[in-house]
């Protein structure tokens, strides 16, 4: 059989040469590490502190793939063990894990960038590049100790294969992307999917040259996948995860209303969010304007054969994160909002003559979400607020410390894990928790008629609340995010020391978030006959 003829891109074989390649990585890599510098050592934050952290910490430990220190989500452990061979070599500290998943997104900016400069440019390379750097999902997600931004850079690097024809190469970074996360699979599955109905697509300019042995490349990665999930079963009894796990993100997703919800969710997230929509809707209008012309030729587009492949995957992303998953998180779409930005940004390339211009203003728009919370609900991993949570729990966990240090704290989760766990960076030592779902009215109330259980309690906003949402009026979209995503209305601190019959002895806030410290009786009794003993000689 005669080679297939790779998908039509652009040959600048200069820059694939692996010195280069690793020129660019060390230059993205100082940029990522420049600019994450003063968050190297913020203490480790929500799911890091509740799960991926632990796992890797306990691999560490013993070298088990399965975490004993908490329950198993089944996530592929490839991750885990980056994290452990960093610590065996250089000491188990926060900051060496902040380093780490710092050389890993320069990594994955890396494959990006080569992508774009293959599949485009290297003026569109650049400039999409930029704007993924600073992008606020990405930009956080860079030194967080979680795996979806790894799974991301894998798949980048496996599509910069997949275009090129080489057929190892491709299974090879799949593989690895899918035991990075097990989401990565669906990159693959919706490119064989592409590979599968390409030739009967007669009506579109895109070349139907597809080839048994890459769709054998598009199917291998399943099977180290498959390996992973049997290795978990024998050694839990549970293929995907502990119930618990398995029934939030699975059976409890599976209602057509969420699923359409959701799929609007995902939709905003990969056109519209934290001003992403600066950039899709310059590219939408700059549709309307003719190619420019470079010495009488048109200025090149993105082949249509890479921009339906990379439809291909963006659309799976949605649909199949749209139907599982309880939390409808940002940072799951990262392998696919990279590639909106590049396609709008060689969009704009192409028609729009002062696109440098543009590409600025989208750049600024990605600052000021960095920074700045949007007027709707979002997650606090997604921009800055994460610092300012951090903060604010660290401080009053620091006074919770000094002042009660034996003392039996009400909190929920993760402020529980971050009172327990002395190596998420919060505490010292280890305190009694007494843990709670949430600090809605009906789990305060419950809570207080144990209240003889704790001494103090910490509470917290587990969520951003804008100050005026655009949907503050919309009471059914109240119920329905009730209903299918979790949400809750946390009483304030002063109401919450009223419900527990304390007495609320600090309070901290900052933009939106705010923690606060509930001095029981018994408590203050403890203390007094503390200081008295301190005092008698």
């Amino acid at each position: 059989m005669k080679n297939q003829r790779p998908i039509h891109i652009n040959d600048e074989s200069r820059w694939s040469h692996p010195v280069l390649t690793f020129a660019i990585f060390l230059f993205l890599l100082f940029v990522v590490f420049w600019l994450h510098f003063p968050l190297l050592r913020l203490p480790y934050f929500w799911d890091e502190a509740g799960y991926y952290i632990p796992a890797a910490r306990d691999l560490l430990l013993t070298g088990s793939l399965i975490p004993h220190s908490t329950p198993s989500n089944a996530h592929p452990p490839l991750v885990m063990a980056y994290l452990a061979m960093w610590w065996k070599i250089t000491g188990f500290k926060i900051v060496i894990a902040r380093l780490a998943m710092l050389a890993s997104a320069a990594f994955a900016l890396t494959g990006f960038f080569q992508l774009s400069r293959r599949v485009a440019n290297i003026e569109v390379a650049i400039a999409s590049t930029l704007c993924t750097i600073i992008y606020p999902v990405f930009f956080i997600q860079s030194s967080l100790a979680q795996v979806d931004l790894t799974a991301a850079g894998l798949t980048f690097w496996a599509l910069l294969a997949y275009v090129e024809d080489r057929h190892w190469a491709t299974a090879i970074w799949f593989s690895l992307a899918v035991l990075a996360k097990e989401t990565a699979i669906l990159a693959p599955l919706s490119l064989l999917g592409w590979e599968l109905l390409r030739p009967h697509i007669r009506s579109l300019r895109v070349t139907p040259n597809g080839s048994p042995r890459r769709n054998w490349a598009l199917l291998f990665p399943i099977v180290p996948l498959g390996f992973w999930y049997a290795y978990h079963y024998r050694q839990t009894g549970f293929i995907f995860g502990n119930p618990e796990f398995f029934r939030y993100n699975v059976q409890g997703t599976l209602y057509p209303l969420r699923i359409l919800l959701a799929f609007l969710m995902r939709l905003w997230q990969c056109v519209g969010y934290l001003n992403l929509y600066v950039l899709t809707l310059a590219a939408l209008l700059a549709m309307w304007m003719p190619p420019l012309l470079d010495e009488e030729l048109e200025r090149r587009r993105i082949a249509f054969e890479v921009q339906f492949a990379f439809l291909s995957i963006i659309l799976t992303y949605m649909i199949v994160l749209s139907v599982i998953g309880g939390a409808v998180l940002a940072r799951y779409m990262l392998p696919v909002v990279p590639l909106v930005i590049l396609v709008c940004v060689s969009t704009l390339r192409r028609r729009v003559r002062v696109w440098t211009g543009a590409i600025a203003l989208v750049a600024a728009s990605f600052v000021a979400a960095l920074f700045v919370n949007p007027p709707y609900g979002f997650s606090l991993e997604d921009n800055l607020a994460y610092r300012d949570y951090i903060v604010l729990h660290k401080r009053a966990e620091d006074f919770i410390e000094a002042r009660y240090p034996n003392a039996g704290v009400l909190t929920a989760w993760p402020a529980s894990d971050e009172l327990f766990r002395p190596y998420i960076g919060y505490v010292s030592q280890p305190m009694k928790v007494f843990r709670v779902e949430d600090f809605t009215v009906e789990q305060l109330m419950s809570a207080s008629e144990v209240r003889s259980n704790f001494d103090v309690a910490l509470v917290f906003s587990t969520k951003y609340e804008p100050p005026h949402s655009v949907f503050d009026n919309l009471s059914f979209w109240q119920a329905w995010k009730t209903r299918f995503f979790g949400y809750h209305i946390d009483a304030p601190p002063a109401a919450a020391a009223q419900i527990l019959g304390g007495r609320l002895i600090y309070t901290d806030g900052r933009d939106g978030q705010w923690v606060g410290v509930i001095e029981m009786e018994q408590a203050v009794e403890a203390r007094a006959r503390r200081m008295s003993s301190e005092c008698t000689p």
